[in-house]
């Protein structure tokens, strides 16, 4: 396959393409989350060849025509094998418990601080953990698609 002109107008195809090519660098350690961010901007507003070129230019090439164009929309059977059906990554649940569980240990220890100063309180700790957990819960074991 040729080398397009880097003058010719990019479709959103291409966009998506190179964008989809960030995400990989990013996931491979290649460049950071915020370099992602930067990147994908770019990556949207620009409307040339050239342009896109230039935003991958010190990334290893990858042949970007022959690559095909992500999915407009993923069904629980079309996941790719390292994200499930719900969106995130083993990896990412796992950040998302440990936040629930880091926040709810703070409002609990607090509470028990409270408790241990001789004044019974209430549980208000509970309103904090207690609904997040359960959508955290329901998302988990069914697939829920965005947290």
């Amino acid at each position: 396959m040729t080398t397009p002109d880097p003058r010719m107008r990019a479709s959103d195809a291409d966009r998506d393409r190179v964008a989809e090519a960030l995400r990989e660098h990013c996931a491979v350690g290649r460049i950071t989350v915020e370099e992602l961010q930067e990147r994908l901007e770019a990556v949207y507003a620009a409307k040339t060849y050239g342009e896109l070129a230039g935003i991958t230019a010190d990334l290893p090439e990858e042949d970007l025509q022959a690559r095909p164009a992500p999915p407009a929309h993923r069904s629980g059977a079309a996941a790719s094998p390292r994200e499930p059906a719900g969106g995130l990554s083993r990896r990412g649940i796992a950040a998302v418990w440990a936040a629930w569980a880091m926040a709810s240990g703070i409002n609990f220890t607090i509470w028990l601080a409270l408790a241990l100063t001789g004044e019974l309180v209430y549980p208000w700790w509970i309103w904090v953990a207690g609904p997040w957990g359960a959508v955290l819960l329901i998302s988990t074991l069914f697939g829920g698609r965005r947290f």
